[in-house]
């Protein structure tokens, strides 16, 4: 499965979380040549962003906010991806440390509550699909992914996919050129791979 040459401006945002390289070698895998990086410039210019994130909520967004990278995501109309805790910094504010987020998307991520059973969320689970959203072309919800998270995001109008632990919360989000999944796609094995796989395919014209 590759994703062709047309994606040589992926860039990864360095975020400080731990799953930086096992998301560049999933694209890599996928003939994407994606760079790490924390430079404004290489990112503003990027046909495609990726968040990804692994750790505090707090902690990320010190990194951003110090590295200036806030304002360049706002301003950002090429597809972005985020992933794990990077899909929750999308948001407006995270009860993680009662942080404040990007704000790309409004909505307030939450502390899961999944009486009876063991938080955090880590394993596979499926994704039921609420609407259709082009992350999930040649997915099913048979379709297992990889979670890890303690904190998630409940239902909310850009919630595209959703996962139950304890709780019914966002496991996949889109509004425009912004999408967001809870879960690792860069550990999920064959069914991550397309989904990144169709997340290269887009085009800020097919996500406007």
């Amino acid at each position: 499965m590759s994703a062709g040459k047309q994606d040589t401006r992926v860039v990864i945002i360095d975020s400080g979380g731990a799953n930086l390289a096992s998301v560049q070698y999933a694209l890599s895998r996928l003939g994407s040549d994606a760079r790490v990086t924390t430079d404004a410039k290489e990112i503003a210019a990027a046909s495609h962003v990726i968040l990804p994130g692994v750790g505090a909520a707090g902690h990320a967004m010190a990194r951003l906010n110090a590295l200036g990278l806030p304002d360049v995501l706002r301003e950002l109309r090429v597809p972005v991806l985020g992933i794990c805790l990077g899909m929750q910094l999308l948001f407006e504010s995270s009860a993680e440390g009662d942080v404040g987020c990007l704000g790309l998307l409004p909505g307030r991520i939450e502390r899961l509550v999944a009486p009876g059973l063991t938080v955090p969320h880590m394993g596979w689970n499926t994704c039921k699909q609420e609407r259709p959203s082009p992350l999930f072309v040649g997915l099913t919800e048979r379709d297992y992914f990889y979670f890890v998270h303690s904190f998630a995001l409940p239902m909310t109008a850009s919630t595209v996919a959703s996962t139950t632990h304890g709780q019914v919360f966002s496991a996949a989000v889109q509004a425009g050129h912004i999408h967001g999944v809870q879960f690792h796609p860069e550990r999920s094995g064959a069914v991550g791979a397309r989904l990144l796989a169709n997340f290269l395919s887009l085009n800020a014209e097919a996500t406007s």
